[in-house]
């Protein structure tokens, strides 16, 4: 099977490549460098040389903060850049995966979004990105749409690196804890998209590691799995006020995986604990 990833240079398009030729699958893994899917001519161009079985769209304007004020060009590569890599895979038939978020949800209530959920996002990110939605949705007849939240990956930066940066000169932080989701690692997502993209389960998923919690309990664990000795104090998101609004509720339903038969992802505390490992093994080697 021959896999086109766009957003290769990203967290989670690293690991798909890399699980996939691991996999014994013919991976081509794309950046911006590679490919501006915001160019539709070259997107049509380079699908039709590649002519991959399966596309697996990654990619995406993801600056939350400054999606707000760059609105044009996040537009055109959630939604124009989605527009012009569906209607190529629909021209040689290769099956389609859009990578979306949990920010096409208004993060209200306490209760997990279920995939039948209408979304309704509250910033310009996640807009974009529910058009993107849209957009695989009209163009093809068959089609992957996976949620995803609170990522983190050795490829690139997130959450845990910063945490764990901010711990080599901090003993204390103030760290949001009315936002709740679930941290999910891209290794263990990137497996779980191989699985399904060789079948023909299509329809809209929630991926994440299973649990919940808020960004400070997650540091909590960060700093505890890691031996830092760090004080977490919680505070509000209005006491942490960013350009964009956050959903404070970023709970998701995974009820389609499991109706599928598709295996449900570890805990995030147990990915977490693995990936740590792996970070402090790469810095002593």
């Amino acid at each position: 099977m021959k896999i086109l990833v766009t957003g290769y240079t990203g967290q989670l398009g690293y690991d798909v490549v890399h699980e996939g030729l691991k996999r014994g699958f013919d991976m081509v893994g794309v950046g911006s460098k590679d490919l501006n899917i915001t160019d539709e001519q070259s997107v049509f161009q380079f699908i039709n040389e590649v002519n991959p079985d399966a596309v697996i769209h990654c990619a995406a304007y993801t600056a939350v903060d400054k999606a707000e004020d760059d609105r044009e060009i996040c537009r055109n590569v959630n939604v124009k850049g989605t527009r012009y890599l569906a209607i190529a895979a629909k021209m040689i038939n290769a099956k389609f995966m859009f990578i979306s978020t949990d920010y096409v949800f208004d993060g209200l209530g306490e209760l997990p979004f279920s995939e039948k959920d209408l979304p309704n996002p509250v910033g310009y990110y996640g807009t974009t990105k529910y058009e993107g939605e849209k957009v695989v949705q009209s163009i093809l007849t068959d089609w992957f749409i996976v949620r995803i939240s609170w990522v983190f990956g050795i490829n690139g930066n997130n959450f845990v690196k910063t945490m764990l940066r901010l711990a080599e000169t901090r003993n204390e932080i103030n760290v949001v804890g009315d936002q709740v989701g679930s941290p999910t690692n891209t290794f263990d997502l990137s497996r779980l998209l191989l699985d399904m993209i060789q079948t023909d389960k299509y329809g809209i998923y929630h991926a994440t590691n299973e649990g919940f919690c808020s960004w400070s309990e997650f540091a909590r664990e960060i700093f505890r799995l890691a031996e830092k000795n760090v004080r977490v104090n919680s505070i509000t998101t209005e006491e942490y006020p960013t350009r964009a609004v956050r959903p404070k509720n970023s709970r998701m339903s995974k009820k389609k995986l499991i109706d599928n038969g598709f295996k449900q992802l570890p805990n995030w505390q147990n990915s977490l604990d693995r990936y740590i490992k792996q970070l402090l093994h790469e810095v002593k080697s």
